[in-house]
């Protein structure tokens, strides 16, 4: 099949190198633009972008498809099909219609739950029993298409770096065998019922806010790792617990407050319950046990966490 990969991050990539292991002709490759990075600001190519290089696939940047020019172009390339997985830009009408059989989406969740930009995250907050892959054939609205094939993962004890992995391959996997015969995984209209929105993660949703329950807490620990990392403040510093278990889980711990260590090894009360870290990483260090930072820093019993 003549197809037009448009996908941006890492989780992209499995699927992009899956159609080329399967033989397809990628005739092109849509990814974000390269983006200043990291201290000196220099100009990163993305994930994807990398591997089509890697792999001699012609690449193609825009910084958007909504002007005629740009596509025109897409329509040029004349297409059976365009595969999408975390591309970050909007597809306007003109480029849904272009390809023969239209645009499939790899999404990370089971739709019509957790539509939108965050499926991961929201899953594991919301404490989710599952989650999945939707291959889904797009239309104009938020993640509101027909589905072709839905495949589905337990939530339990992963992170979101841990998830986002797992349903990158299971993506990458399900797109397959929907390219291998669209006929037989003919597209069915989402249910009306379950529908949520999984809104954009912001910085700010990572500070723990340890008046909520212990169980919640450690979901928030789960869905910010790797990023943007889940952290507490102490005499001004930041740490991230990248990692932790609930001790504790359904009752106020006695004469506790919420965010006080309970003791030596970094248990901190919530409400109800208490987690203790067991991975954690200090503003501009490695990440490391928790046991080894307290070796080198001590968090006595008492000690307010904000």
């Amino acid at each position: 099949m003549r197809i037009a990969f448009m996908g941006t991050p890492p989780f992209a990539v499995p699927t992009l190198a899956a159609l080329h292991a399967a033989g397809h002709h990628i005739v092109a490759v849509y990814t974000q633009p390269p983006r200043p990075a990291q201290r000196g600001k220099k100009l990163q190519q993305s994930a994807v972008h990398d591997w089509a290089e890697a792999h001699d696939l012609p690449v193609r940047t825009p910084k958007s498809l909504k002007g005629a020019e740009e596509q025109a172009a897409f329509a040029a390339i004349d297409l059976d099909v365009a595969v999408v997985a975390a591309y970050g830009l909007i597809l306007p009408q003109a480029v849904l219609d272009a390809p023969r059989e239209g645009c499939l989406n790899v999404h990370g969740s089971i739709l019509p739950r957790w539509r939108g930009a965050a499926p991961v995250q929201r899953a594991i907050l919301a404490g989710d029993a599952e989650t999945g892959v939707t291959i889904m054939q797009m239309d104009a609205g938020l993640d509101t298409g027909a589905m072709r094939l839905v495949g589905r993962t337990p939530v339990a004890g992963k992170t979101a770096g841990m998830l986002t992995d797992e349903l990158a391959e299971m993506g990458a996997a399900l797109m397959g065998s929907v390219l291998s015969d669209l006929a037989a995984f003919a597209p069915a209209a989402q249910p009306d019922a379950g529908v949520t929105y999984a809104a954009k993660i912001d910085k700010s949703e990572a500070r723990l806010d340890f008046l909520v329950s212990a169980v919640q807490v450690e979901r928030q620990v789960r869905a910010f790792n790797p990023m943007p990392g889940a952290f507490f403040e102490r005499d001004g510093e930041r740490c991230k617990i990248l990692a932790a278990e609930v001790v504790h889980p359904a009752e106020t711990v006695a004469g506790a407050a919420p965010g006080v260590t309970l003791d030596d090894a970094l248990t901190i009360a919530c409400n109800p319950g208490a987690i203790r870290a067991t991975r954690v990483q200090r503003a501009g260090k490695p990440a490391m046990d928790a046991a080894e930072l307290l070796r080198g820093r001590a968090v006595p019993k008492g000690t307010r966490l904000a």
